[in-house]
């Protein structure tokens, strides 16, 4: 039997949006292309729990709605629209704000290095990078990605810095959502060698500043 998709029924564009995103597992599936495109086998590795007529049926939908474009080969993925991408920030800013409820991880509880680059780019507060001119470079398990600050304006990109970095970090999955949800100070990431960190001690300090891991005086602090 056919799912039968349900509304709210309210004249509202906030209404209107959930009636587009707000099912289960749909959000996760627009996290997931925000990375770039994804094969059918490729999600349902990536989002693990999820059922795969499930999936099948959040595709379609949004395929319909125009959120995605449906691959047209074997070689190809999911890929979001215009439409879609415009989701990125709206995503963010629920990443940021949901990070302050993340409790202790727990032992069944999924994550994957690939989700760092998201959550950095959550973490980012482009208030703090004015004065800021360096690049920072993150080695999250098997998955590395940079956030390259010119002119004040931070951006953060898939892969490997083609230059010089000022601060270079090395850590797991795991500990790196538990210092982006301030569970774990990255001091305390450090010492008990869940961190590794080299380049530049101001850098260091400062790129701790942009990710908000940090109070202004504190950075002010260790910048000197």
């Amino acid at each position: 039997m056919s799912h039968v998709r349900r509304n709210y029924g309210q004249y509202c564009g906030l209404a209107s949006a959930l009636d587009i995103v707000g099912e289960r597992w749909t959000l996760l599936i627009i996290r997931e292309l925000l990375l770039g495109p994804r094969r059918y086998s490729e999600l349902v590795a990536e989002l693990p729990g999820i059922g795969t007529n499930l999936l099948a049926e959040r595709l379609k939908s949004l395929t319909e709605q125009g959120i995605l474009v449906k691959p047209t080969s074997r070689d190809q993925g999911y890929e979001l629209t215009e439409s879609g991408r415009q989701l990125r920030e709206p995503v963010l800013m629920l990443a940021r704000w949901g990070m302050a409820f993340l409790g202790p991880p727990q032992a069944d509880q999924e994550v994957r290095p690939h989700w760092g680059f998201l959550a950095v780019q959550a973490m980012i507060d482009p208030a703090r990078a004015s004065d800021i001119d360096e690049v920072y470079e993150f080695h999250v398990d098997d998955v590395t990605f940079h956030i390259a600050v010119e002119g004040g304006v931070p951006r953060a990109t898939d892969g490997a810095h083609d230059g010089p970095c000022s601060m270079v970090a090395r850590t797991d999955a795991r500990t790196f959502v538990e210092i982006g949800s301030k569970r774990l100070t990255p001091f305390e990431a450090l010492a008990s060698g869940r961190l590794m960190l080299s380049g530049d001690p101001d850098a260091i300090m400062r790129s701790s500043f942009l990710l908000g891991l940090m109070p202004e005086m504190d950075a002010v602090a260790g910048a000197r």
